[in-house]
């Protein structure tokens, strides 16, 4: 013989408004996370400055650098142009829309950074920009 309870059974219920609320509170954290990840890939270059000049940020982008000397960099390391050629295919194969940067020294010759160009062109790479720094408030 089974005896009863005089307290009603109640069966158990998942709340799913506090879940929306875990879910809304850890998608705004990751979020607010991830716009603060910004990863640098180039070195300290004294870049020409220009007067109609707006900032683009893609994550995707490479960032290749010709110093004074003519040295080609990828991403703080330096390359050989061969190098530099291959990982643009290899880049390339992964992506067909990649979009380059080329930033020469403002001391930099003028034919190293047209070869580099040359050589970004060869490889197949369509969007090609140069990067230059943006001009001071303070200047005119």
């Amino acid at each position: 013989m089974k005896i009863g309870s005089p307290l009603p059974r109640k069966k158990a219920r998942i709340e799913i408004i506090p879940l929306i609320d875990i879910m809304f509170f850890l998608l705004a954290s990751f979020m607010m996370v991830s716009l603060t990840m910004i990863k640098m890939q180039s070195i300290k270059m004294d870049l020409p400055t220009a007067t109609q000049a707006k900032r683009d940020f893609k994550p995707d982008i490479v960032n290749i650098s010709v110093d004074r000397q003519g040295d080609t960099y990828i991403e703080k390391e330096k390359k050989t142009r061969e190098e530099v050629f291959s990982f643009l295919t290899n880049k390339l194969a992964l992506n067909t829309n990649l979009p380059v940067y080329i930033s020469g020294d403002k001391e930099a010759q003028y034919g190293g950074v047209i070869s580099v160009l040359d050589l970004v062109r060869r490889a197949g790479v369509q969007k090609v920009s140069f990067a230059i720094k943006f001009p001071s408030a303070n200047k005119p």
